[in-house]
């Protein structure tokens, strides 16, 4: 399968999971042009100031990944994702059934809507404790198959699935890929199916999501441009 057409750059997602606005405003301004794309989750969003660190990034160009994760009746997920339209959103996740993600995909104006298919920290044995009777594979198919229908552009998922969602879903689904790790998993990591930046994109990922491997470096500058770096030569492989 040929790449999509995105820029290098912007196939690094960072998760900035800061706890608050001004320890965001400083790493952005630290990681500079290394990153282009953001990751904005729960605890900036808990912290206060989250629209306004939103706008001042959109302001520096900076392309925005809200991750929310709306799980709410169908009418308040819709109401959600219509007032992120005309923001300078790229996209946001939704995670729900499936009158939720055909909600979410009515009212998605100019933001890409990006269904959860099953958390990277979450194994064979959370699922079962969810009550999940099912493959990790086949439930991740299932959700990326009815998310399309849906009216969604995507889904959220672990390497391990890609490579199965480009050969069974529609090549237009955008995927995004977390749980990255570019070195060997640390046992106090709560991610638990992971994957290279590397295998991330030769199965088949759009993006990839890093945020410890960057955050917690010594130099994350540096830490992201070593992985842009990884990311430029995957993809001149993959052309």
């Amino acid at each position: 399968m040929k790449p999509k057409d995105i820029a290098d750059t912007d196939r690094l997602i960072f998760a900035l999971d800061v706890p608050d606005t001004d320890s965001a405003r400083a790493l952005v301004e630290q990681l500079g042009d290394a990153v282009t794309f953001y990751k904005l989750g729960l605890e900036l969003c808990m912290s206060g100031g989250y629209f306004e660190l939103l706008d001042w990034m959109v302001a520096k160009d900076k392309k925005i990944f809200v991750d929310l994760k709306f799980f709410d009746v169908p009418a308040t997920v819709a109401s959600a994702v219509r007032n992120l339209n005309g923001r300078g959103v790229t996209y946001a996740t939704i995670h729900g059934n499936q009158s939720i993600m055909e909600a979410a995909g009515e009212a998605k104006g100019d933001v890409k809507i990006l269904a959860v298919t099953a958390l990277t920290s979450l194994d064979r044995g959370d699922l079962d404790d969810l009550g999940f009777d099912c493959d990790v594979r086949e439930l991740v198919l299932s959700r990326a198959r009815r998310s399309l229908e849906a009216g969604c552009d995507g889904v959220i998922s672990s390497g391990l699935e890609v490579a199965a969602l480009r050969e069974a879903v529609d090549d237009k689904l955008i995927v995004i890929t977390p749980g990255i790790r570019p070195v060997e998993n640390r046992p106090a990591d709560d991610q638990k199916r992971v994957v290279t930046v590397e295998d991330a994109f030769r199965n088949g990922a759009d993006h990839i999501v890093v945020g410890r491997p960057i955050r917690n470096a010594d130099d994350p500058r540096a830490a992201a441009q070593a992985i842009q770096n990884s990311i430029a030569a995957v993809m001149a492989e993959l052309r």
